[in-house]
């Protein structure tokens, strides 16, 4: 079995109020010198079998489709590189 990581992340020109509290909020907690900070979401996917291209392809329209709100949203689709090393 092989994790598959899919990382959807605001779209730059887009507001992020969630990381603007964030960033607001650091330096009451000491932590000086964040210049910015963006909040995304994180996918984990367990896939059976190989991630070939084909499975790599059907986790992109999963994750265009059905995780991310393109309009607003990026994502990326990557091998959880961590977890393959692990087996």
């Amino acid at each position: 079995m092989a994790r598959v990581v899919v990382d959807v992340m605001l779209k730059p020109e887009i507001l992020d109020p969630q990381g603007q509290a964030v960033q607001r909020a650091l330096p009451r907690l000491g932590f000086e010198g964040i210049a910015d900070v963006r909040q995304g979401k994180r996918f984990e996917l367990e896939v059976d079998g190989p991630v070939d291209e084909a499975a790599l392809a059907r986790i992109h329209d999963l994750a265009e489709s059905f995780l991310a709100n393109t309009v607003i949203e990026d994502f990326t689709v990557r091998v959880d590189e961590v977890a393959e090393a692990a087996k």
